[in-house]
C-alpha cells in the first residue's frame, strides 16, 4: 500500500514539474508586436538579434547590420521588408540601407555609433562639393547610409542615435582627421524618403542629409547636441526636390535647418537646385547660428522654400541668407510667416559675403540672384538687432517683402536696430521701423509677402498604419 502510494505522489510531482516548466516556458517566449505609420508596410519582418546583434553597449554591431540588411534585401522585390532594433545599447560602425525597407527602433533601443575608425569607410567627395567641408580629401560614410534607393524608411517610438560625437569634435580640433566627419544620416540618389520619430544625440558633424534626393519626409525628430559643438547642424535638404519637414525639435551648435544645393564651381557645374521645401512646427535653440539657413552652399539654386509656424529661442538669427561672390545659382522664391522668437541677436540676416569657398577655381564673375524673399506675420523679443542686410555691390538682393513684424529690442540693444546696403524691397507693419531701402507701404499692404495657397506634392502623401510581429524565445 505505503509503495502504492509513494508511486502516485512521484507522479503526480512529474506531473506538476512538466506542467510548471511547460508554463514557465509559455511565459518566456516574448511577442513583439505594434502599430506604427508609414508612408509604405512591409510583408516580412526580423529583428538584429536573429543575425547576431548584442546589444550591451559593447560588442560591435557592423556585421550584424550587414548581414540582417544583406537578407533582407532578398524581399525588395517581394513586399518588402523591415528590421526591428530591440531594446538595449547597439554599437555599430557605419551600414547601409537597401530599397522598400524599414528600419525600426525600439522606444529603448540606442544605437552607438563606433569610435573605431575602421568601422567607418571612405567615401569621395560629393561631387557638387569637390571636396569635404573638413578637409580636401574624402568623407566618411555617414552612421546610416543610403544610395540609389527607393521606398526607405528610418522610423521608430523614439528610439535614440548617438553619434558620441565628442571623439570626433576633439580630434577636429586638435587637426587630426584626414577626412570629413561623418553624419548620422545620409541618403543620396534616392527617392521616397522617411525619417521619423526618432532622438539624435551628439552626431560628428551634420545629423540628417537627404542629397540629390526627392519625395522627402522628415518628421518628429528630436535633435541634440552641445551648443558649442562645431557644425551639427540639424537638418540639411540639399539639392533636394519635394521635402516635408514637420513638428521636429533642434538644438545645435550650428545651424536648425540648413538648405543647400552646392558649392561655387563644383555646384554650379552639377546644376541641381534644392525646390518644393515645406518647414512646418519646428522648434530651435542655436545660440550661434540660424533658425532656417539658406546656403551658404547653394551655387545650385534653392527656390520655392515655405516656413510656418516657427519657434526660435536664444538663437542668433531667425532666418539667414548667406552666400558670396563666386556661388553663383540663386535663392529666390521663399516664403516664411507665422514665426515666435524669444532673445536673438538678429531676426533677419542676409550676407552677400560669406567668405569660405572650395578652392580658388571659383568664378569671380558668378554672381548669386537673391530675389523674392518674403516675410510675413512675426513676433520676437529680446533681440539686439533687428536685421543685418547686405547684398552685393553691382548684384543687390531684389523683392525683399516684409510685413506685419514686431520686434521687441533687448535693453542693451544696437541703436541701430536696421542695417542695410545693396537691397531693394517694401515693408508694412514693421516695427522698429525699416532701414529707407525697405520703405513702408503703409497698413494697406500689411497682408503683402503672400504665402503661396497649393499644396506641394508631399502634403499629399497618406500615411499607413503599419504592424509588426515577431514571436520568440
Amino acid at each position: 500500500m505505503e509503495t502504492r502510494v509513494t508511486s502516485v505522489v512521484l507522479a503526480l510531482l512529474v506531473v506538476a514539474f512538466i506542467s510548471f516548466r511547460g508554463a514557465e516556458s509559455r511565459k518566456a517566449r516574448i511577442l513583439d508586436s505594434f502599430e506604427y505609420s508609414a508612408i509604405n508596410c512591409r510583408a516580412h519582418s526580423a529583428s538584429l538579434t536573429d543575425f547576431g546583434g548584442v546589444g550591451d553597449g559593447k560588442t560591435s554591431n557592423t556585421k550584424a547590420f550587414k548581414d540582417a540588411i544583406d537578407h533582407l534585401s532578398q524581399f525588395s522585390s517581394d513586399g518588402g521588408s523591415q528590421l526591428f532594433v530591440p531594446a538595449g545599447n547597439w554599437l555599430t560602425g557605419s551600414f547601409s540601407l537597401t530599397s522598400h525597407f524599414t528600419l525600426y527602433l525600439h522606444k529603448d533601443a540606442v544605437l552607438l555609433a563606433s569610435q573605431d575608425m575602421q568601422e567607418w569607410p571612405v567615401m569621395k567627395p560629393l561631387p557638387s562639393y569637390g571636396r569635404g567641408r573638413d578637409a580636401a580629401a574624402g568623407r566618411y560614410s555617414s552612421l546610416i547610409f543610403g544610395t540609389n534607393l527607393t521606398d526607405v524608411i528610418i522610423t521608430g517610438n523614439n528610439g535614440t542615435i548617438d553619434g558620441q560625437g565628442a571623439f570626433w569634435w576633439q580630434n577636429f580640433h586638435k587637426g587630426k582627421l584626414k577626412y570629413t566627419r561623418p553624419y548620422l544620416i545620409e541618403i543620396m540618389f534616392s527617392d521616397t524618403i522617411q525619417i521619423s520619430n526618432l532622438t539624435l544625440l551628439n552626431s560628428p558633424s551634420w545629423n540628417v542629409h537627404p542629397v540629390y534626393s526627392r519625395d522627402i519626409l522628415v518628421q518628429g525628430i528630436t535633435i541634440i547636441a552641445p551648443i558649442t559643438s562645431p557644425n551639427t547642424d540639424g537638418i540639411n535638404p540639399d539639392s533636394c526636390t519635394n521635402t516635408k519637414i514637420e513638428d521636429c525639435y533642434i538644438v545645435s551648435g550650428d545651424d536648425c535647418v540648413a538648405v543647400k544645393s552646392g558649392w561655387d564651381e563644383y555646384g554650379i557645374a552639377f546644376g541641381m537646385p534644392t525646390k518644393q521645401l515645406v518647414i512646418r512646427r519646428l522648434t530651435c535653440i542655436s545660440p550661434y547660428s540660424a533658425t532656417i539657413a539658406l546656403g551658404s552652399e547653394m551655387s545650385g539654386g534653392i527656390e520655392d522654400v515655405r516656413a510656418e509656424d516657427l519657434t526660435a529661442i536664444h538663437t542668433e538669427s531667425g532666418v539667414r541668407i548667406k552666400t558670396a561672390v563666386g556661388r553663383g545659382g540663386y535663392v529666390k522664391d521663399i516664403y516664411v510667416k507665422r514665426m515666435t522668437m524669444h532673445t536673438m541677436k538678429w531676426v533677419f540676416w542676409m550676407t552677400g559675403n560669406y567668405g569660405s569657398h572650395a578652392d580658388k577655381n571659383y568664378d569671380p564673375n558668378a554672381l548669386p540672384l537673391i530675389q523674392g524673399i518674403n516675410y510675413r506675420d512675426m513676433v520676437a523679443d529680446n533681440v539686439t538687432m533687428a536685421a543685418r542686410l547686405e547684398g552685393i555691390a553691382g548684384d543687390p538682393f531684389k523683392e525683399i517683402c516684409i510685413s506685419n513684424v514686431t520686434i521687441g529690442l533687448a535693453p542693451k540693444a544696437k541703436k541701430v536696430p536696421w542695417t542695410c546696403t545693396e537691397i531693394e524691397g517694401m515693408t508694412s507693419g514693421v516695427s522698429p521701423r525699416p532701414c529707407d531701402l525697405l520703405p513702408d507701404q503703409g497698413p494697406e499692404k500689411i497682408t503683402s509677402c503672400d504665402f503661396p495657397p497649393e499644396k506641394i506634392p508631399i502634403d499629399l502623401v497618406q500615411f499607413k498604419t503599419c504592424s509588426f510581429g515577431m514571436s520568440y524565445v
